[in-house]
Order: C-alpha cells, then structure tokens, then sequence
C-alpha cells in the first residue's frame, strides 16, 4: 500500500558535474546528489571516479529536471563538450575558477 505522501512525493533528477583531484570534469545522473557524491569519493562510483589520483572529488554544480530523461540528455550533451566549453558553461552558470574547496555547489 502506498500512502498519499509517497504517491505525491515526485523524485528529483539531477545531472551533476564532480571536479576531480586531477582536475578533470566527471558528469553524471542521480536522484540523491549527497549520495552519489559519497559513493565517488569511497570509490564505489563509477569506474572513472574509482582511481585515487581522482579522489577526493567535490561536487561543484547540479542541475534538477523532472525527468530521468531529460538528466540524462543534460549529462550526455556535456560529456560531447570540449574543455573549454565545460569551462565556458560552468561559469555561464555561476562556477567561479579557480575552484575552491568551501564553496558550496550550485544546484538549478
């Protein structure tokens, strides 16, 4: 039986952005940002967060969609973009380079 706070609760998709300790970019889906970013950093993530020259990895910007779908369009259409452009359109969205390790991360 589903009560009508489970029924009612919609599930938020989020395509997120880590910043690595090599200082690359690793892009992904989740529905729990804190979750995912946890599982990254005990090397649980995935396969290209696993190595610890990546770790520890901080997550630096998030966005929130309704769908899985959509996310997953997002994630994809960033992962075909070249450095600069990561670059360029993190900060189009507010990230501030260089990065620092108290900023919080930004969630749209």
């Amino acid at each position: 039986m589903v009560n009508k706070e489970t029924k009612n609760k919609r599930k938020e998709n989020f395509f997120y952005v880590l910043w690595c300790k090599d200082h690359s970019f690793y892009a992904g889906y989740t529905t729990d940002l804190k979750r995912r970013e946890k599982e990254h950093n005990t090397g649980v993530g995935a396969k290209y967060t696993r190595p610890a020259s990546r770790r520890p990895l901080k997550m630096i910007y998030a966005e929130t969609y309704e769908t899985r779908s959509e996310a997953m369009q997002a994630e994809a259409a960033f992962k075909r973009l070249t450095r600069p452009q990561k670059e360029t359109y993190l900060k189009e969205k507010g990230i501030e380079f260089p990065l620092k390790k108290d900023k919080p991360c930004l969630i749209y």
